[in-house]
């Protein structure tokens, strides 16, 4: 956290180097499209990888600025302003007024329709158990379908929900007689990374290189900083969970999640499998704009240890693109996961009688 703070007031000083204590307020239009875009031109940190094909930044400011008037209504600009935005294909990039939030969500959307709530909620049966944000229970599994072996499952639904080093305790606690572990984070939006790094804490016995991160130095596009790397350190007491692990993933896991998902990826115990998560690698940063309206932006950049950017989402150890189908009895994911956990818990088993 001491990282992330420096970083964030680096990045107010190189981006904002002329602010006052006070802004002047103007409802002009012409006034806040400039101050939105200029905002991004000096702060943004993805223009290389969102950006059109054969498109600049300063294409995208002509070619919406046209669409201003002097006289237009606050709705019409704050339409003309989002669809500025839209450009980039951000998910952390939001225009936000007291009437409205505008977003870019098509990450949530694109690729096969991976998670149905009806349909998991079959697996959790009416029994289950919750611990702060986590849903829990030694597997169900839908009529007809047997397995050799207990398994737990935790659903993730969120990182903005509250979790705690006592809820991760009491819900692995309760599940030591299971052999092997499915967390579901599919559809996960995100929320708090100090949540998703608690999370993570309890799968790992070792100090772990997570991987790197970079800000902006200055104005220009391509002006970063060395990448500095980052760390998930072991727990000093809590439960310690080193019994195989499935992390189901699709292209609804973003933000923190995505970062769970880089946390979590490449230990020893853990394998991801579903859908290439969302993305959504950066650390925003928020200003506001002559008219009172907030705008919301990426400014770092987040690598994995190899050195690749995690922004266009984490690609799992077992990809699956099933669609699921609103006939569907059984979700494809969760059986995909226990079967591979299964066949995983079945081998070590043989290895240690050997």
């Amino acid at each position: 956290m001491k990282l992330f703070t420096s970083l964030l007031l680096t990045l107010v000083l190189i981006v904002f180097p002329a602010c006052t204590t006070e802004r002047e307020y103007t409802a002009d239009p012409y006034t806040n499209y400039d101050q939105l875009w200029e905002t991004l031109d000096r702060g943004y940190c993805y223009f290389d990888l969102k950006l059109p094909k054969g498109t600049t930044w300063r294409d995208l400011y002509h070619k919406h600025r046209r669409s201003l008037s002097p006289q237009m209504t606050n709705d019409s600009l704050f339409r003309v302003m989002s669809d500025l935005l839209a450009e980039l294909r951000d998910g952390h990039v939001n225009l936000i007024s007291t009437f409205d939030n505008g977003h870019y969500w098509k990450w949530r959307s694109e690729g096969p329709r991976s998670y149905d709530e009806v349909l998991q909620g079959l697996y959790l049966g009416e029994n289950f158990h919750i611990a702060g944000g986590l849903t829990y229970k030694a597997l169900d599994y839908p009529k007809g379908i047997v397995r050799p072996e207990p398994i737990g499952y935790i659903r993730v639904s969120s990182f903005s929900a509250a979790i705690s080093h006592g809820n991760v305790n009491a819900v692995l606690s309760r599940l030591k007689g299971c052999n092997g572990l499915i967390l579901d984070l599919r559809n996960n939006g995100g929320g708090q990374v100090t949540t998703s790094d608690l999370l993570a804490q309890h799968f790992i016995r070792e100090r772990k290189l997570v991987g790197y991160i970079s800000h902006k130095t200055g104005p220009a596009h391509d002006a970063f900083s060395q990448r500095t790397p980052f760390y998930m350190e072991p727990l000093k007491s809590g439960v310690i969970w080193l019994k195989p692990v499935i992390v189901i993933v699709n292209q609804g896991v973003y933000s923190a999640a995505n970062d769970f998902t880089l946390r979590m990826k490449g230990l020893p115990q853990v394998k991801i499998l579903g859908v290439k998560t969302g993305g959504g690698g950066s650390l925003p940063m928020s200003s506001e704009l002559p008219n009172g309206w907030a705008v919301r932006f990426s400014s770092s950049r987040t690598y994995d240890a190899d050195g690749a950017d995690i922004e266009q989402g984490i690609a799992p150890d077992f990809a699956l693109k099933e669609e699921i189908k609103r006939t569907s009895e059984q979700d494809p994911y969760i059986e995909a996961a226990a079967s591979l956990l299964t066949r995983w818990i079945l081998y070590i088993k043989a290895k240690a009688k050997q």
